[in-house]
């Protein structure tokens, strides 16, 4: 349950392994061996551009259409395209010194050698291009062009036109690239390529059909459709001979190991901590949220049963979450409910005087449109840099298409408590304040390349910010909801490393999240499939959370009586989707 972007791991597969794009064929682009020598914003600036001529894909997805109709082939030679392009702007980066850049020119200088870094990284070190099938889907880019209203019709349909010629290419490439894979990441790739012809359908060809469109071009569509079915589903038979082999053989593990995890979890989290230190504070605090729990537990028991509260602290934990969960709203008002909360959490943010809300960009409450739906129940849509006139839409998927069974669970999970975290996570003062601000930001690299963890850690944040200054009322129903819900994020991280370092088991990560963190056998088993074909990023959530909260008491403890909230948290939000290690120094620096 998060915003809506393309996620670092997505960008740098867009980048290393497929997304290498252009209007003209890659022969015809030169790669830039020196950038020239210019101030910072200008630097900055051609980067940007620079980027987006190597990446197209890339930029589509941020609003940036640049060559949208060109699909390179993900071969040797685009790597060494990217490399080159790695290794010419880190050269010009060089060139700057540090100490000379201005605080927001410091964060930008920061977020791009990390980037180049990473894209590196994961061409020449993290190789996920050769051990990850599911890196290879061409439906992505197509529907985006096709279910984006970001230009005419017909445009759009000359840019499929034009981006469906190399598809037979780019799955024989994929092909040549694919090295040990994993049976997970070979069996998703088989399952999200049958998913392509959602976008490559019957559909398509009536939207062609009855397109202004030259019959030349119809007839040229048609051939180039056709040839794409045929590419796709050969590489469906290829992949579903590998899936049949792994089974057979043995394939490799999908765990990553100790070196890669520390040097991915550097890269995408940029924390100011190890993996490993984030993992121990994540089980100290597990240990300190399940006490909580139970001193809560402890208070509430009387009110709710007449029975003795079970020996077992986890048991009664669990048992009267379970009596909780039952006051919930009803399924047919699940997304008015939120529509209602919205306003109340923006009263109670003014009256406590917690952050300026711009009252000129609204969040708007909206069913999830039909095409987003299946992944999260809640979404935050917001406009990107390029869009910043947009509206950014709260989606809340309603629960019309679910059995009662179903239904009644989903709401039980999203009980009267935990309904109302929720939206202070996704919308006010989380994820729509903190994208507002950072729109506001200066430059664009903050925006376009912001850091993931800063973004859901303030997120996670406010949930807690919010209790403490008195939403809910200090009621201890809320406050045990709060500790389920955060004892989520909390495992998260030691579910992450524990299965990807430490060697942890199915059965053991199933009691982990069921037995130590409450959470239902569905929701366990979900989070089990979501670790074994990711890496690092469930660590994202907890690894804000705990850089922010740390530095907020820090900062309170050396202000003390001049310590305001309200200007501590615009001063934090004023540095864009910055990693939090580099608005903390940037902060104590402009205290002193």
């Amino acid at each position: 349950m998060k915003k809506t972007s393309i996620s670092l791991a997505i960008v740098l597969s867009l980048v290393a392994v497929a997304g290498c794009q252009s209007q003209s064929s890659s022969t015809d682009l030169p790669v830039a061996t020196t950038v020239p020598t210019t101030t910072f914003a200008q630097f900055s600036d051609n980067f940007i551009d620079a980027l987006w001529t190597l990446s197209p894909t890339w930029a589509l997805y941020s609003g940036k259409h640049v060559n949208d109709g060109y699909l390179e082939i993900p071969d040797d030679a685009s790597r060494d395209k990217t490399l080159a392009f790695v290794k010419a702007q880190q050269a010009a980066l060089g060139k700057f010194e540090p100490k000379s850049l201005s605080a927001n020119e410091l964060i930008d200088y920061h977020l791009i050698h990390n980037l180049l870094a990473s894209m590196a990284f994961e061409i020449t070190t993290f190789k996920s291009w050769q051990w990850d099938p599911s890196s290879y889907n061409v439906a992505g880019g197509f529907a985006q062009i096709i279910n984006e209203n970001f230009a005419p019709l017909d445009d759009r349909l000359r840019s499929v036109l034009a981006r469906m010629e190399n598809i037979p290419a780019y799955y024989a490439a994929a092909q040549a690239n694919i090295h040990d894979p994993t049976l997970e990441h070979t069996e998703l790739a088989l399952m999200q390529n049958q998913g392509a012809f959602a976008v490559f359908s019957d559909d398509l060809l009536k939207q062609v059909a009855n397109s202004g469109l030259t019959e030349q071009e119809k007839a040229l569509f048609k051939t180039r459709f056709d040839a794409a079915i045929v590419a796709i589903n050969g590489h469906i038979s290829w992949l579903t001979k590998q899936v049949s082999q792994l089974k057979k053989e043995g394939a490799r593990s999908f765990r990553i190991g100790e070196t890669l995890y520390e040097q991915k979890f550097a890269f995408d989290i940029q924390a100011g901590m190890t993996a490993k230190q984030l993992y121990e504070k994540a089980l100290a605090d597990k240990a300190r949220v399940q006490a909580e729990m139970t001193v809560l537990t402890e208070k509430l028991w009387p009110k709710y049963f007449t029975t003795a509260k079970p020996a077992d602290n986890k048991i009664a934990i669990r048992q009267l979450i379970d009596k909780l969960s039952a006051k919930h709203v009803k399924r047919d008002v699940f997304v008015n409910e939120v529509r209602k909360q919205i306003p109340e959490l923006v009263d109670f943010v003014n009256q406590k005087a917690l952050l300026t809300l711009d009252p000129k960009k609204p969040l708007v409450v909206r069913e999830t449109p039909e095409y987003m739906r299946g992944f999260a129940g809640a979404s935050i849509s917001a406009p990107g840099p390029y869009e910043k006139l947009g509206n950014t839409y709260y989606n809340v998927t309603p629960l019309d298409g679910m059995s009662h069974e179903s239904a009644e669970s989903y709401l039980r999970e999203y009980n009267h408590w935990i309904l109302q975290i929720l939206n202070i996570h996704e919308a006010i003062p989380g994820h729509y304040t903190q994208l507002v601000y950072s729109n506001e930001s200066p430059s664009l690299i903050k925006s376009l390349f912001g850091n993931g963890a800063m973004v859901e850690g303030w997120a996670v944040y406010t949930e807690r910010m919010m209790l403490e200054e008195g939403y809910g009322n200090f009621e201890p129903e809320m406050w045990l909801m709060y500790y389920k819900w955060n004892l989520r994020v909390i495992c998260n991280t030691i579910l992450d490393y524990s299965i990807h370092v430490k060697g942890m088991t199915e059965q053991e990560a199933l009691a982990l999240m069921m037995d130590e963190a409450f959470q239902q056998q569905a929701e366990a088993e979900s989070k089990w499939r979501r670790a074994t074909l990711s890496q690092v990023q469930l660590t994202s959530y907890y690894a804000g959370y705990r850089e922010i909260y740390d530095f907020r008491e820090e900062y309170k403890k050396a202000n003390g009586q001049n310590f305001d909230l309200k200007t501590f948290h615009e001063d934090f939000l004023s540095y864009g989707s910055a990693p939090v290690k580099y608005i903390r120094q940037l902060m104590q620096q402009k205290a002193k």
